[in-house]
């Protein structure tokens, strides 16, 4: 079964120590909206605010969580008030809603900083010192692949909700959330060419590792392929996989992001669950759309993967998928984009000891996404 080349395992070798995900911050164009949808589609709680009634005018922000995941979701209100919400806006007019800041949880963030700019990262933002009543949160930026950054927060001196400007919220409207844990990964679109450049910089800026390869024989349908690499930090808990597309009859899944989002970004997250037939059957039963597989899919499946805990019919009533790797199995599904640009979609992930991810699936996930690009008339 192709798994796409596993690198042998390496020493680490990272910058600066990450600790994990801290938060995504997704730029949107109404951020109220979007916290709605998050909440009654995906479970996610509002756990924190910013914006006008805090005293910030010019945007508003909504802090989400569920297990260890944190989205941030930002619009801007007033895009003549300040620079940066004009930026949330410029943004957002570009790009439609997607991620601005993949943030980083470290233990220094001025030293992690030095260290990525002394090795070439570009500066968005210099460290700076938050304060209120719960202690201080020091955050420094700098810039990856198209407008988004990456964050770098120190949090070890705060005890508050999120960070200085946020207040907590305790809405009545909580639904329960579906058994989503945390980031797994998060997967970048760049041009034709740049995959090798931004794979280079998480090695020398980051002193990240080249954790798996796939190349456009591994990654292909009839009609289009592309290439990624997964770059990951010492401790495997963060993952940057970095697609670019490859030559093929027609336009693939990357050259239709690239297009729609109007340059380089993030095009999927995974999110972690420790009972995906669980969490899909309540994500399912709340309005979010996945994409399906034919039902031939299964019917070699154990011969394909050997034995596995799920039932057979259970996975393929649901579209999910499994692949296997010398270190155990994965489960996995993915949603149709959630906007009207088929830009954002999400991934549903649970590990059973498998730390690749899922190429033997990625012809029949292909396919799948090609029979939705044909449908959008962008294939």
């Amino acid at each position: 079964m192709a798994t796409g080349t596993l690198e042998a395992a390496a020493p680490a070798h990272d910058t600066f120590p990450i600790n994990g995900t801290d938060y995504i911050e997704f730029y949107v164009g109404n951020a109220r909206q979007a916290a709605h949808f998050y909440r009654s589609a995906f479970g996610f709680q509002l756990a924190g605010y910013r914006g006008p009634e805090t005293g910030v005018r010019d945007r508003a922000s909504y802090l989400l969580t569920q297990g260890k995941i944190r989205l941030l979701l930002t619009t801007a209100i007033r895009d003549d008030l300040s620079a940066e919400a004009k930026t949330i806006a410029e943004h957002v007019q570009k790009h439609g809603d997607g991620v601005h800041d993949i943030a980083l949880w470290v233990e220094d963030a001025r030293d992690a900083f030095a260290k990525a700019v002394e090795r070439g990262a570009t500066p968005d933002r210099d460290p700076v010192v938050l304060h209120d009543d719960h202690g201080e949160v020091v955050v420094a930026s700098f810039k990856i692949y198209g407008e988004t950054v990456h964050s770098l927060v120190e949090r070890k001196n705060y005890r508050g909700v999120f960070m200085p400007g946020f207040v907590e919220v305790s809405p009545h409207y909580a639904p329960e959330g579906v058994g989503l844990e945390y980031v797994d990964h998060c997967v970048g679109n760049v041009e034709l060419g740049k995959m090798n450049e931004w794979v280079d910089f998480y090695a020398h800026v980051m002193g990240f590792r080249n954790l798996l390869t796939f190349d456009d024989k591994t990654i292909s349908t009839e009609y289009s392929s592309l290439m990624s690499k997964v770059m990951a930090n010492g401790n495997d808990r963060i993952k940057f996989p970095i697609n670019e597309p490859a030559r093929g009859k027609k336009k693939s899944q990357i050259d239709e992001y690239l297009e729609f989002y109007q340059g380089p970004g993030v095009q999927h997250l995974a999110l972690a669950t420790h009972d995906i037939l669980g969490t899909v059957t309540a994500l399912r039963d709340r309005g979010v759309e996945f994409l399906s597989v034919p039902t031939t899919y299964y019917a070699d499946l154990q011969e394909r993967v050997g034995a596995i805990d799920e039932d057979v019919d259970a996975l393929a009533e649901l579209g999910i998928l499994v692949d296997r790797d010398p270190d155990g199995y994965l489960l996995q599904i993915f949603t149709k984009p959630v906007e009207d640009r088929p830009t954002v979609f999400y991934e549903i992930i649970q590990r059973k000891g498998a730390r690749s991810f899922g190429a033997g699936n990625f012809k029949a996930l292909f396919e799948a996404i090609e029979r939705e690009q044909a449908l959008r008339g962008n294939l």
